[in-house]
C-alpha cells in the first residue's frame, strides 16, 4: 500500500533540507506523544546508517518500531526503512528546487506486510484508502507549513 503527495514551500532547497533533517525535534515530538525513542547508532552527523528504536502504545498494545536511514543525498533525498511486527515500511522525501527561494517536497510512504496477520491489516487499510489518503495529505501539508514557519522564525 503506497501513499504519495507533494507540497511546495517558500524556502530555498538547502534550508528546507536542513529543517527536514532536524531529527532531534522529531524525537522530542514523538516523546511528547508518549513514545519512547532512542538513537541506536553512534554517528556524529546525519547520514546513512542512522538508526532509532521506538516503542509506543497503539490500540491498547505496545508496539516496537525500528527505523534506519538508507539514503541521505544532501540536499535532495532522504530514505528511511521501518520495520515492526509483520510490516515493513519505506519512507522517502525528495526535494526539488523550483526557483532560488521555492522548493517542492515529494513525500512517499509504502507499507509491505510480511506475514498473514499484517496482510489482513493492510487489506483492511485498503478499504479506507480514500480517507487515509486525505489524512496523509493533510499531515504532509502541516509538515510543509511547519517548515515554512520555522524558516521565517
Amino acid at each position: 500500500m503506497k501513499f504519495s503527495t507533494r507540497e511546495d514551500v517558500e524556502v530555498p532547497i538547502d534550508q528546507a533540507f536542513a529543517l527536514i533533517c532536524d531529527f532531534d525535534a522529531y524525537e522530542r515530538s514523538a516523546m511528547r506523544r508518549g513514545a519512547e525513542v532512542r538513537r541506536v547508532d553512534d554517528l556524529s552527523k546525519p547520514g546513512v546508517g542512522m538508526k532509532w528504536a521506538a516503542s509506543f502504545k497503539m490500540r491498547g498494545k505496545k508496539r516496537n518500531l525500528e527505523l534506519e536511514m538508507t539514503r541521505f543525498d544532501q540536499p535532495t533525498e532522504i530514505c528511511v526503512l521501518s520495520s515492526t511486527s509483520g510490516i515493513n515500511g519505506t519512507g522517502q522525501i525528495e526535494l526539488l528546487a523550483l526557483s532560488r527561494g521555492r522548493t517542492r517536497i515529494l513525500v512517499e510512504f509504502e507499507l509491505k506486510p510480511t506475514n498473514l496477520s499484517a496482510r489482513l491489516l493492510v487489506q483492511s487499510l485498503k478499504l479506507a484508502k480514500n480517507s487515509l489518503t486525505k489524512r496523509y495529505k493533510l499531515r504532509v501539508a502541516e509538515f510543509a507549513k511547519n517548515i515554512e514557519d520555522r524558516h521565517k522564525a
